[in-house]
């Protein structure tokens, strides 16, 4: 019974992006072990505080991301 975790920041992602993550998360699963994993498939989404997220020693806000998502790509 395979279990995802996602961890997010609160407040980047919309509730529709939220379950397309859960979507399509699932569907890699059943992809990978079979569509009888389907039912016993658990996707979860844990936000996390703006500002408590940190990488490299720095702390990630709300906007940061935004911010990262809105750049060109390189």
């Amino acid at each position: 019974m395979p279990f995802v975790n996602v961890k997010l920041i609160k407040g980047v992602f919309t509730q529709d992006q939220k379950r397309e993550m859960i979507g399509k998360l699932t569907e890699t699963m059943v992809g990978i072990e079979g569509e009888q994993m389907r039912q016993v498939t658990w996707v979860t989404i844990e936000e996390v505080e703006s500002g408590d997220w940190g990488i490299g020693g720095h702390c990630l806000t709300t906007q940061d991301v935004k911010d990262l998502q809105a750049s060109p790509a390189s």
